[in-house]
């Protein structure tokens, strides 16, 4: 019999990581982190990360585990979840995997292509690049000779953009096309909970996000990403509401610019992840339920796991 896992997945704000912590706590279970930006280290409030209070109710594994400087990506992720799974089974624990990274999410049940290593010199020559020409400039070169990938990056994102070229230049065959072979699924059965709200709950919820995390210190923590001259193209330099605030801290903009901004591209994020996950199931029925709401309490634990689901779980290996 394989070994079972629970997936919660959402858009932000939608109150998936409090539905896994009620359900950690009533189903003996570890929470696994399927964010890729909840990594790291230095942005757990503007990430909003789970605080270090329930991560000391509840067993926590990938969050905050990586420099920012450092970038992770979805082949790590995926073995690094992989691990952490195996290691809950063994402690006779439930693996519960929130987040709202749909591409984690099919990565770790359908499997991932393993892509050479480009190895250094094609590393070297697509830095080159980049610093000659600008990642606008790469990236219509990329477009040239590699245009499934080009049209999936934005012309500014210099990181991707180096990383596609360097791919391409090596093997011969574009990232697109090494994304699309899909490795071996991973070896486990999964139930799934797709919380999608109303968009007017989750607009609700974003309008005051920006504010509670600044009281928690949301600038403070940019402050100190920027005290480290990181390249802005990184993604922890991408991460919601860090351009927004690095640039108040420069004094190119107002505080509360900066929180509209971020509210505006938190909302347009948010339909993305929706329109993702209504396309792409999580998990095969009987053992997948959508709630069409946020979850924001206990209150809501009823609704949360269907019968169904809940016997799949307690007859886990």
């Amino acid at each position: 019999m394989r070994p079972k896992a629970l997936l919660i997945a959402g858009p932000t704000a939608s109150g998936k990581s409090a539905l896994a912590l009620a359900l950690a706590a009533q189903l003996g279970g570890v929470v696994i982190n399927v964010d890729s930006m909840q990594v790291y280290a230095e942005l757990r409030i503007l990430t909003a990360r789970p605080t270090a209070e329930e991560e000391a109710q509840i067993p926590h594994r990938l969050y905050g585990i990586r420099p920012a400087k450092d970038p992770g990506s979805v082949a790590w992720w995926r073995a690094e979840a992989l691990k952490a799974m195996d290691e809950a089974q063994a402690a006779g624990q439930i693996p519960i995997l929130t987040g709202g990274s749909g591409m984690y999410f099919a990565a770790l049940t359908q499997g991932i292509a393993e892509i050479p290593d480009p190895g250094p010199e094609a590393r070297t020559e697509a830095r080159a690049l980049l610093d000659r020409l600008g990642p606008e400039e790469l990236h219509a070169g990329l477009m040239k000779v590699d245009p499934a990938t080009a049209a999936r990056l934005n012309p500014q994102d210099s990181q991707r953009i180096a990383r596609a070229w360097e791919v391409w230049r090596a093997t011969g065959l574009g990232l697109a096309a090494w994304q699309n072979r899909r490795g071996e699924p991973a070896p486990w059965d999964f139930a799934g909970i797709l919380l999608d709200p109303p968009r007017d709950s989750l607009r609700a919820a974003i309008a005051t996000r920006f504010e509670k995390m600044a009281e928690q210190g949301a600038i403070e923590e940019v402050k100190a990403l920027l005290e480290q001259n990181l390249d802005p193209a990184l993604p922890a330099m991408r991460a919601h509401g860090v351009p927004e605030i690095a640039a108040y801290l420069k004094g190119e903009t107002s505080l509360e610019h900066a929180a509209r901004r971020t509210e505006l591209i938190t909302g347009q994020y948010t339909k993305r992840q929706a329109t993702w996950f209504r396309h792409h199931r999580l998990a095969d029925p009987p053992v997948m339920h959508t709630i069409n709401a946020r979850f924001t309490s206990h209150t809501q634990f009823s609704e949360s796991i269907t019968p169904e689901i809940l016997a799949f779980l307690q007859n886990a290996p």
